[in-house]
């Protein structure tokens, strides 16, 4: 739901695996910033398939577009980014909190060490939140939804989808928009949820009055 404190904007993009988040998340950008888009990367070169997915997806943004390579600590490097853009676009929210998992990979054996990582992963979604809450700034979020698919065979990939599941409701809660990504057509899930919102309380009202039995 969009929150009137907002200085700037915060837009969050969800989908699956090769749904179109990312390329509309740049459509987007480049529609209200045009050139003036500060691109964060959260994406860590750990092998060399990744190296060859983060140089294609460097190919495909405009070359006059700045990039930020922060794979932790994300929203408070944009925060202290020198000349803010006027559109920020973080790709991805995902990588974010498997980089939150992997850099904190010996403490999920415990349940207290669990819970010292969600509440990184937390922190990193609250600086998030804040760029929008302090700056006059368009900030869209790409994020994957992965909690449509087979509950993951390990305790790592249980916790994985149980943290990217979590953060993007936090996210989603202080979004001004949320569009959710199916074949490449984006759906304005925030006004779905409005309209759903709205039928519930009018059937509610109509049920309190009488009018339907």
């Amino acid at each position: 739901m969009s929150d009137s404190k907002l200085k700037g904007t915060l837009t969050l993009i969800l989908g699956g695996v090769r749904s179109g988040k990312s390329r509309f998340g740049q459509e987007l950008a480049h529609q209200l910033g045009g050139d003036n888009v500060l691109f964060v990367a959260t994406a860590e070169s750990r092998d060399a398939e990744m190296a060859r997915r983060i140089h294609q997806h460097r190919q495909s943004r405009p070359i006059a577009w700045q990039t930020l390579e922060r794979p932790l600590k994300t929203g408070i490097a944009i925060a202290a980014y020198d000349a803010l853009k006027t559109v920020v676009l973080v790709d991805c929210l995902t990588l974010l909190v498997s980089n939150v998992l992997l850099a904190n990979e010996s403490e999920i054996n415990s349940l207290d060490g669990i819970a010292a990582i969600e509440n990184r992963m937390q922190a990193e979604v609250d600086d998030l939140i804040r760029v929008a809450e302090n700056h006059e700034t368009h900030l869209i979020v790409v994020s994957g939804e992965v909690g449509m698919g087979l509950v993951p065979e390990t305790s790592l990939g249980r916790l994985f989808r149980d943290m990217l599941g979590w953060s993007n409701q936090r996210m989603a809660a202080r979004a001004t928009s949320t569009y959710f990504m199916v074949a490449g057509l984006p759906i304005n899930a925030s006004s779905l949820a409005y309209s759903v919102q709205k039928v519930a309380q009018e059937l509610c009202c109509n049920r309190e009055s009488g009018a339907i039995q």
